[in-house]
Formats: structure tokens, sequence, C-alpha cells
């Protein structure tokens, strides 16, 4: 009998509350689990495979297909790494891939990266998620939050209209004052002819940063905006797709943002991440990580590995509750961290 074997299952995610972004409200999102087997220990690695439709560059009508071919190359050539296997093009397989060998070689115990974290010594810092809504709603969500121990908010913006949007932050910071640090996401909402006007008013409530202000790909404006702009930029799906220290040094040196916000299952996994670290740390930028959505077993992977780092920022990592019916692994946020707790 072979020592090495692989197989993967569907695991689709339904949100508990519809999630409202400036690309629409999902209800539910496609995950798969990717198993890696060690037959003669019995241990399991499962790594997750999450895509986010109209967002991951991974071909949804082919991850199968390609899942397929990785589970095939495992088997066949008892090689866990599937080397023949090319997955440039699917990235969150990469992560998944990459998971599920880091938590097989732990004996299969979702222990991937050995720290205080992984421990339950200590919980990670994270910001609390505001979803696109009503402004009434999005108020009440961040009370919530507040109230939770939540010190850094992130409100999601683009989906409504922006005038509501700036009386609702202005009520915030009227609301909780100081006490609060305000990060915005608008998933590159804004039209080039308004971005800077909008980022003007904005810059009146005191706000950390803004993720993603235009959409991806025109790095001259970016470059401008990141230059002008009275509100620190952070880049998200601007590094979606870009691989090798040579292409993400050019768009760090084109743009020069203040933050980038890292993503591993969009980004291609733990090596290619550390790579935009090793590039952002060389250029003085700023950098958080988030999830892409993924269930439990994503999550607790990258929160296992940002912990290696000791951030001193808050991470997005804040999701675990927003599905009903995520996979059972130990994460428990409390007072504005999050926790591994056995």
């Amino acid at each position: 009998m072979k020592r090495f074997s692989a197989s993967f299952e569907p695991f689709l995610l339904k949100f508990i509350k519809p999630a409202g972004t400036s690309r629409g409200f999902l209800l539910e999102k496609p995950s798969w689990l990717l198993k890696i087997r060690d037959n003669e220990s019995g241990a399991e690695g499962i790594g997750e495979c999450s895509i986010i439709p109209g967002l991951s560059i991974d071909d949804e009508k082919h991850v199968e297909d390609k899942l397929s071919e990785l589970c095939k190359s495992i088997h066949e050539n008892q090689d866990i790494e599937a080397h023949d296997v090319d997955l440039h093009k699917y990235p969150a397989i990469q992560f998944a891939k990459e998971t599920a060998i880091l938590d097989l070689a732990g004996g299969g115990k979702k222990i991937l990266f050995n720290n205080p974290f992984s421990r339950g010594e200590q919980g990670i810092l994270i910001n609390g998620l505001v979803w696109m809504a009503h402004p009434d709603d999005m108020l009440k969500q961040a009370e919530e939050k507040f109230k939770n121990g939540y010190r850094t908010l992130k409100f999601k913006i683009g989906a409504i209209d922006f005038q509501s949007e700036l009386n609702l932050i202005k009520t915030v910071r009227d609301h909780f004052g100081s006490e609060i640090e305000i990060r915005l996401d608008a998933n590159g909402a804004f039209s080039d002819r308004e971005v800077m006007s909008n980022l003007d008013r904005l810059s009146k409530f005191q706000i950390h940063s803004i993720e993603q202000p235009i959409s991806a790909g025109n790095w001259k404006l970016m470059a401008l905006i990141c230059k002008e702009s009275p509100i620190p930029v952070a880049l998200d799906e601007e590094l979606i797709g870009i691989y090798g220290l040579t292409h993400k040094s050019e768009l760090l040196e084109a743009i020069q943002p203040q933050y980038i916000i890292l993503k591993p299952s969009l980004l291609g996994g733990f090596k290619e991440t550390d790579a935009w670290i090793f590039i952002a740390e060389k250029y003085g930028t700023g950098w958080w990580a988030t999830s892409a959505l993924e269930s439990n077993v994503g999550l607790n992977a990258i929160a296992q590995w940002v912990a290696q780092k000791s951030p001193a920022l808050a991470q997005g990592l804040g999701t675990g509750s927003l599905f009903s019916n995520n996979y059972r692994i130990p994460l428990k946020t409390l007072n504005g961290k999050l926790w591994f707790v056995w």
C-alpha cells in the first residue's frame, strides 16, 4: 500500500447574515477541503481551498479538476508537494496544499506553527468588521463590536450612497471619539473622477487607512492617490496575481502604498505571502493579514502563521462567526482578540 493518499470534498459555507460588499451581497461561499493522509501513521492533514466569486483568480469551474489532478499526483507519485502540478493560476489550491502539508507534519492536530497563539497562551489583536448595510444597522454593528472589546473597527463602504456612508462615519467618530481606530475598505468602489474628493471628505474623521479606493490595475492613478491622499492607502486586490520578487518589487516601487493587505489564499499561500512581507519591509511599507472568508480551517492556518510574525497592528481575522455551518476548530474571539482555545 502506498504511504500517502489525498482527497477533497466541497464545503459550502452559509452566511448567518448576508455579507455586503461593493461587489454585492453574499449568502453563501464555496470552499473545498483538501485532505492528505499518511496511511502508515493514520494522520490526516486538512487544508482549505477558499474561493470568493468575482475576486479569486482561481477558475471556479475547473477547481475540482485541478484538485483531482493534485490528489492523483500525490497518490501516484508519493510526492505530497505534487511538484508536477502547476498551481500558478490556482492560489487558493496552493494555499490548501501548503496548509494540509503543515497540518500533516503536526500529526493532523491543527497545529501548523508552534507559537504562543497555537499553544493557547496569547491572543491575536484583531479588528471588528462592520459589513455594508443600512446605516442604522452598521452603527448597531459598531456598538456591538465596541462592547465586545474591539478598538479597531473596519467598515466596508461603497455599496450605499456615499453621503450616507459619510454621515455614518461622522456619527461613529462623534459617538466613540478617539476610543476607536477606524479603517475603511472600499473594495475598489470609487470612480477615478471622484476618488480624491471622497478621500478628502473622509479625512475629516481621523481615518487610519482605506483599502483599495479604486479598482485594481491602474498603477499610475493608484500611485498618485497614495502620494496625495490625506488618508493612508492600503493595497488589497492590487496584489492578486502578482508573482515573484521582481514583479512584487515593481508594484510596490511604482505605487508606494502606505500598507498592503495580505490574504494568503488569494496570493498563493504562505511562501508567496512571506515574499510580500520581505519586499514590504524593504520599502518601509506596513502590512496586516486578513482572512478571505475562509472557514475555521483556513482562518486557523492564517492566524497561526501570522502569530509567527508577532504583529503589532490589528489583524483582519474576525470572520469565524460569520457562518452558520463553520468547521469545528477551537477558535474564539474575546475582548477584541482571536484565541486558539484547547
